[in-house]
């Protein structure tokens, strides 16, 4: 196991304290089935403190992540959101520990490459936004024809924006109906103030200043929070369309089609205002 710890940082080795233990022990510690031989131990850092690799190459970007609770996806997420170059990662309450050791894993050191700020209500993600941002949600149930219509459940009670449509799978879509936002029905949903948000393509320009980016998870979609957040900042529903019959994309693959494409738009936006300063 030496040559493993010769892969790391020596002036960082120095400032940890070296144990060794029986190869056995570490296969009882470790919840993986066959362990590289190293296992670290340290204290959850403080983002608020910490210089990261990528600052330099970060863009006005950043990721919320709104109950996403798969592990692996949360991880590929994070490895997206540091690849892409956002500025930050803010995580709602609801989402899987950002330190569980399946995200840890899924992430390959995304952790330590950009901010992550876990278990924030609404009120804390704003709070971790520039001013003025424009927020925008992913959303794979709509298309830009229906940009003023939102799916109601005629079930009784919907209380989260995925009963309303803004969901990244929905597999039973029997029992549903359109209702226009400005509606005058009788129906029991009368009295629910459903968010007016309008829906763009994921390549039409959206990434235009400070921009944040809301994934949902598979589970229970978007919270109504986070849609009432993109009608306040102006954003958009972005819409990555796919050909008939084919489920829509995972959480994971939306993100990363949609940071990068975020990037790109960006990038491109300063390199204009770049020119024109010339």
């Amino acid at each position: 196991m030496v040559d493993r710890l010769r892969e790391l940082p020596l002036d960082k080795l120095r400032r940890a304290t070296l144990v060794k233990v029986k190869f056995e022990d570490i296969k009882l510690w470790s919840d993986v089935v066959a362990p590289q031989g190293v296992i670290a131990i340290f204290s959850r850092p403080d983002p608020s403190r910490l210089n990261f690799a990528s600052k330099g190459h970060s863009v006005p970007l950043s990721l919320i992540c709104d109950n996403i609770r798969d592990p692996g996806n949360l991880g590929t997420m994070l490895r997206c959101a540091a690849a892409a170059g956002c500025h930050n990662v803010l995580l709602t309450k609801g989402c899987v520990d950002v330190w569980e050791p399946k995200v840890l894993r899924a992430a390959m050191g995304a952790h330590f490459r950009l901010p992550i700020y876990p278990s924030l209500d609404w009120d804390d993600v704003e709070n971790h936004l520039p001013k003025p941002v424009t927020v925008h949600v992913a959303d794979s149930s709509g298309s830009p024809d229906r940009s003023r219509e939102v799916e109601v459940n005629v079930s009784p009670g919907p209380s989260k924006a995925g009963d309303y449509g803004w969901v990244s799978t929905r597999p039973n879509r029997k029992n549903m109906e359109y209702e226009d936002y400005d509606s005058d029905s009788d129906s029991e949903d009368e009295g629910l103030s459903l968010p007016r948000v309008d829906t763009k393509l994921y390549y039409d320009s959206w990434a235009q200043s400070l921009t944040a980016l809301v994934i949902g998870g598979e589970t229970n979609g978007l919270s109504l929070e986070a849609v009432q957040l993109a009608e306040k900042t102006d954003g958009h529903r972005l819409f990555i369309p796919v050909v008939p019959d084919v489920d829509s994309l995972n959480s994971a693959m939306a993100a990363s089609i949609l940071l990068f494409e975020g990037r790109k738009q960006l990038l491109k936006l300063l390199q204009t205002s770049g020119k024109k300063r010339q």
